[in-house]
């Protein structure tokens, strides 16, 4: 096999074909001022992947005995969904406000019947 510097010699610089005026001597200065890079490694077969970690069975015991099943959510015991950090969902109230806002801006009739239909007035 060739070594890398034998291999680098013997690459011919290119460009692109059907270009402005100019742009092919761009290239080949360009191709000129950045060396080659080393050619890409091969994946060493005998080195051993690791393994993943099984995962836990999933009719095990609960890991959180004191929370309750609804904790996170907006019904039901244990903390709201603000409590457990999950972000507000876009809601169709606030949709509509910013539909309405951009009306004020930006008047048209698709927005009108949009806002009329949906936006109770």
């Amino acid at each position: 096999m060739a070594d890398y510097n034998t291999v680098k010699a013997n690459l011919a610089k290119q460009t692109a074909k059907n270009q402005t005026y100019g742009k092919a001597k761009e290239q080949m200065v360009a191709q000129q001022l950045v060396p080659m890079g080393p050619p890409p490694t091969t994946v060493d077969a005998a080195k051993p992947v690791a393994k993943r970690e099984t995962p836990a069975p999933f009719f095990r015991a609960t890991e959180r005995p004191n929370e309750p099943i609804t904790a996170g959510m907006d019904f039901g015991p244990g903390v709201s969904s603000v409590g457990a950090g999950v972000p507000r969902q876009y809601t169709n109230d606030i949709a509509m406000m910013e539909i309405k806002e951009i009306l004020k801006y930006f008047p048209n009739d698709d927005l009108f019947d949009l806002v009329s239909r949906y936006g109770g007035g």
